[in-house]
């Protein structure tokens, strides 16, 4: 994993993270949630994920097996981050790239993810 630290965050500023992501590594989902919200992702261990601020104005969303915790500013309707656990069972983040601060999303290359068979 090629590490960069990034910085992020929801629309109005509110909800805000720091984290270490390997952008070489993202995807684009084609599931009922991630398609509709157009999510590009990277996943990262969460000792390499820091909420900075906004914790307090994040609501949560689950569907499907409930296994990802979907939060979302409560002011913006954002968002920015998931928690969850990856397939070896560690804490991970699922950031959404397009939330990174200055991001150059042409310069990422995701693949997709057939998340509709899961």
């Amino acid at each position: 994993m090629t590490a960069t630290k990034v910085e992020g965050g929801c629309h109005c500023g509110a909800v805000r993270w720091k984290a270490s992501a390997d952008l070489d590594t993202t995807m684009e989902c084609n599931c009922s949630h991630c398609s509709m919200k157009g999510f590009i992702l990277t996943f990262t261990p969460a000792e390499q994920f820091a909420l900075v601020s906004g914790e307090d104005g994040l609501t949560e969303y689950r569907f499907n097996k409930k296994t990802l915790s979907h939060v979302f500013c409560s002011t913006c309707g954002v968002q920015s981050f998931a928690r969850g656990k990856g397939p070896d069972g560690k804490e991970m983040a699922a950031l959404n790239a397009r939330c990174i601060d200055n991001i150059d999303l042409a310069a990422l290359n995701p693949a997709p993810i057939d998340g509709k068979s899961f």
